[in-house]
């Protein structure tokens, strides 16, 4: 029988908890330049290739922050126009993503892209060959809209497992996230928070309408998201 959210169902528009760990639930991250070149291949495949055709070379536009080896990235990708990135976290073992797809074909196409680019880097770097990933990566479709809070109010939330206290209020002090593009304290121009921040101005939810902000949503919700979200997180 498949393990959890192996079996996805593809649809365009539609919006997904995206995640994988490493194999064995070995760290996937072992220093801050691992992180840094994760996030540097999101932001290549999903940002909009500079007037001359290529890609920002690096995330803070340094190039010595990645391996020289691999910044020479094709141009000729067109995902960024395909997939959104909502919200994501990347945990020392495992990562997660909100992802909204415009056509069928186009998760699977960034996943196997960032997944092989990433692999390859770790093994280069570390001289291993083996697999990195517990399998492919795992996918939910988020089909009803009350999930989609919960979904990001989540994802926020894993780094409270390191930090001291678990403490809501220092999620903030977490690099590796999309936390601070929520509640402004970052702008990252691949990272698409508007669509779940909509709801605090719009929703009906008595719920949400409790909240003067996601902030206050995210760290002062009584209830564990994971309950809620059930069979739609990392098991």
């Amino acid at each position: 029988m498949p393990s959890k959210n192996t079996v996805k169902k593809y649809v365009s528009g539609g919006i997904y908890h995206v995640y994988n760990r490493g194999v064995e639930k070995r760290k996937i991250f072992l220093d801050e330049q691992d992180y840094k070149v994760f996030l540097y291949y999101l932001k290549v495949y999903l940002s909009e290739p500079c007037f001359d055709g290529s890609h920002p070379s690096s995330l803070t536009g340094a190039t010595h922050q990645i391996p020289f080896n691999i910044l020479r990235l094709g141009n000729d990708y067109d995902l960024y126009k395909r997939v959104k990135l909502l919200a994501y976290c990347l945990m020392p073992n495992h990562f997660h993503f909100m992802l909204k797809q415009i056509d069928e074909r186009a998760m699977r196409e960034f996943m196997k892209r960032l997944a092989n680019a990433y692999v390859r880097y770790f093994n280069e770097k570390y001289e291993r060959v083996s697999s990195l990933f517990q399998g492919r990566y795992k996918a939910v479709l988020i089909d009803k809209e009350s999930y989609l809070l919960h979904l990001s109010r989540y994802i926020h939330c894993n780094p409270l497992e390191l930090i001291k206290g678990s403490d809501p209020k220092k999620l903030i002090e977490y690099s590796y996230s999309s936390y601070p593009d929520y509640i402004g304290e970052r702008k990252t121009s691949w990272v698409h928070p508007e669509e779940i921040l909509q709801y605090f101005k719009t929703t009906g939810d008595k719920d949400i309408k409790a909240f003067a902000s996601y902030q206050e949503f995210v760290e002062n919700y009584i209830i564990d998201s994971k309950e809620i979200l059930k069979e739609m997180t990392l098991e």
